[in-house]
């Protein structure tokens, strides 16, 4: 693992639409932010797949990507995560191959198998989907095959191959909160990301189980992780308090079955919550870390340290866009992130 000063840093963009605000704006907003991002000097930026909720923009990562592409020039772009068992393996192969000719070298595909939703959405999305570990394993193996164009005696693969047919191929990364996608990423080689902003419990274990069971590819001579936490970066410790407290009540909401989107932080009064709920929150808070930037770049390399990882992929959600620009700015400056006209374009997926 590299050391603390050597931090990466990577944004995980849902586009979340707040109070007041429309879904084409929270989508201009993802593009705003990618712009920023490129030029901070940010890894990656990847956005996610969720249906069926009003409180989040991002439903087809495969189509903001390509206008993403045309956004920025340096920084990988890639999906947090496309949701396998809603799909065909070869049609995910061949969006991303089409993304990776578009923009080679710079294309990051991550793999979910959660819904994104709840079963009923689900189940819209594919009929089919069984929700099986057997099934999602065979997708993958599907999936690699179509990446790596692979012939493979008495299977499909004999006649049939993923489009536009390039020189490079997406990098492959499979997203967990679990653990058992771990397990799947070290069997086929692939990169690794764990989701402790959904499930801030066992996550390093589950990335040391990954690096021990992980076998090399021909993509990947050796393991590649990195872990997702909500980030909430302010000028003040007050102010960071206050983003912090507003977006552990969201996840509160959501965790209660109140699905309204996030409201101004101004207006939140934890205190008025009943007990149980307050007692809920400190689960909450597990989630995120919060502050200034000399209070957020320590927690963020003891989170590194802890997972043994050398990146951090950060998730920002505020009411206020400007609160989320100037969280994102902070915390590049904070671990001093070289500026796009100082920093090397990311070559990571030339072996892939």
């Amino acid at each position: 693992m590299k050391t603390p000063s050597a931090l990466r840093l990577s944004v995980l963009d849902q586009s979340p639409v707040p109070q007041g605000r429309t879904p084409r704006e929270a989508l201009l907003h993802t593009l705003e932010l990618a712009r920023l991002a490129d030029q901070l000097g940010y890894t990656r930026f990847w956005v996610s797949e969720h249906h069926n909720t009003r409180t989040l923009a991002g439903s087809a990562p495969e189509v903001l990507l390509a206008r993403l592409g045309a956004e920025t020039s340096r920084i990988r772009l890639g999906s947090g995560g496309v949701m396998l068992p809603h799909y065909s393996a070869l049609k995910v192969a061949e969006s991303f191959r089409v993304l990776e000719t578009l923009y080679p070298g710079r294309i990051d595909l991550g793999i979910g198998r959660a819904p994104g939703t709840d079963r009923i959405t689900a189940h819209a999305l594919n009929p089919h989907n069984t929700f099986r570990d057997e099934d999602f394993a065979e997708q993958l193996m599907d999936l690699r095959a179509f990446l790596r164009d692979e012939v493979v005696p008495d299977t499909i693969h004999m006649k049939v191959k993923a489009a536009p047919f390039t020189d490079t191929r997406p990098a492959l990364w499979l997203l967990s909160s679990s653990g058992q996608s771990g397990l799947f990423a070290a069997q086929l080689g692939a990169a690794f990301s764990f989701a402790h902003f959904i499930n801030p419990q066992g996550g390093p274990n589950m990335v040391e189980l990954y690096r021990q069971r992980f076998r090399p590819s021909p993509e990947l001579a050796e393991p590649l992780a990195n872990v997702a936490i909500f980030v909430l970066c302010a000028d003040t410790e007050a102010h960071a308090r206050r983003l912090a407290n507003n977006l552990a009540l969201q996840l509160l909401k959501l965790e209660t079955g109140n699905f309204t989107p996030i409201g101004p932080a101004e207006e939140v009064d934890l205190a008025a919550l009943p007990a149980e709920h307050r007692a809920r929150l400190a689960y909450h808070n597990q989630r995120l870390v919060f502050g200034t930037p000399e209070q957020v770049k320590p927690q963020l390399e003891q989170l590194a340290a802890n997972y043994g990882v050398d990146e951090i992929c950060a998730v920002t959600i505020t009411h206020d866009f400007a609160d989320r620009l100037r969280s994102y700015e902070l915390l590049a400056e904070a671990c001093g992130l070289p500026e796009q006209g100082q920093a090397e374009a990311v070559s990571e997926a030339a072996s892939w």
